[in-house]
C-alpha cells in the first residue's frame, strides 16, 4: 500500500487534472475546436477524479445537461466513497 502522503498527492493531482480537462473542453467547445472525448472525461472521474469532474461541471458550466454526466459523475463519487469506507473498515 502506498504511503498516505503519496496517496493524497495522487488524488489531488488526478482531481486537478480532471477539473482542468473539463475547463479545456468547455473552451474548445466555444471555439468549435477538436474536443476531449466524453469517455476520457468520464474515465478521469472513474479513476479518482470525480470531485474534480463535479467542480469542473459547476465552475465551467460544462456537461451539466448530459444525463450521463449529471447522474453518472455523482454516482461514481458515491461508489468511490463506499469503496473508501469499505477499505478503511476492512483494512485499516
Amino acid at each position: 500500500m502506498l504511503p498516505f502522503h503519496i496517496t493524497v498527492i495522487s488524488i489531488l493531482a488526478i482531481n486537478l487534472l480532471t477539473f482542468l480537462l473539463y475547463g479545456i473542453d468547455k473552451w474548445k467547445a466555444k471555439r468549435a475546436r477538436w474536443r476531449i472525448p466524453e469517455s476520457v472525461l468520464l474515465g478521469m472521474a472513474a479513476v479518482g477524479g470525480s470531485v474534480g469532474a463535479l467542480l469542473g461541471m459547476r465552475v465551467w458550466h460544462h456537461k451539466t445537461q448530459h444525463k450521463k454526466f449529471r447522474y453518472g459523475v455523482p454516482a461514481i463519487l458515491v461508489a468511490q466513497i463506499v469503496l473508501l469506507v469499505w477499505i478503511v473498515v476492512n483494512y485499516l
